[in-house]
């Protein structure tokens, strides 16, 4: 992204340093780009077929091999003279970039909504977060073949469910939702 900083910087100040900065910024990235993209890929093999997380790994992937084509392009193009990149070159790095917010946005919802990555027990295919549905909604542990239509998602981990959306939403040992509120600390806690 500082390589975009800099282009910018250089269009409205015409100063030519900030153009050779993005110029050798934007070789760095793609350098960088091409080490994430092989353990992006050993991490999405991975990923069991069939699951969310393996179908919108497979465009989070996708996204990020067309951001750092646009980048290759742009450093391409650059290369005769850094000091005065062409408009096209400028237009490439910009368009990496909206798409670079696009796979990041993608990356977060595999990382953070169903844990690929952090939890072996990971939500794989839990409801988007545009959804606002808790991400353990109507999930199950077994088999897609042997699940039975009247599973409710409650037994998906072992733990308790996380806090969504500043609401308690942990089981009671019944089985039974607890009432919302604040958490209670154990005793001698604040």
């Amino acid at each position: 992204m500082e390589n975009r900083v800099n282009d910018v910087i250089y269009l409205i100040s015409d100063q030519s340093q900030w153009a050779v900065a993005a110029y050798y910024m934007i070789g760095a990235g793609v350098v960088g780009g091409l080490g994430a993209a092989l353990f992006g890929w050993l991490d999405w093999v991975g990923i069991p077929s069939g699951t969310r997380a393996k179908h919108i790994g497979l465009w989070h992937g996708v996204v990020n091999v067309a951001v750092l084509a646009l980048f290759v392009l742009s450093w391409v193009v650059r290369h005769d003279d850094p000091s005065l990149p062409p408009t096209g070159a400028i237009v490439a790095g910009l368009s990496a970039m909206v798409l670079a917010v696009i796979a990041a946005w993608l990356g977060g919802e595999m990382v953070y909504r169903l844990g690929v990555g952090v939890d072996g027990g990971a939500h794989l295919d839990s409801p988007s977060s545009l959804s606002e549905l808790p991400a353990g909604a109507g999930l199950s542990t077994a088999p897609r073949s042997q699940r039975s239509s009247s599973y409710t998602g409650m037994e998906r981990r072992a733990s308790p469910a996380r806090v969504y959306a500043g609401v308690e939403c942990r089981a009671t040992t019944a089985g039974v939702a607890a009432t919302p509120g604040p958490p209670v600390l154990p005793s001698g806690h604040g």
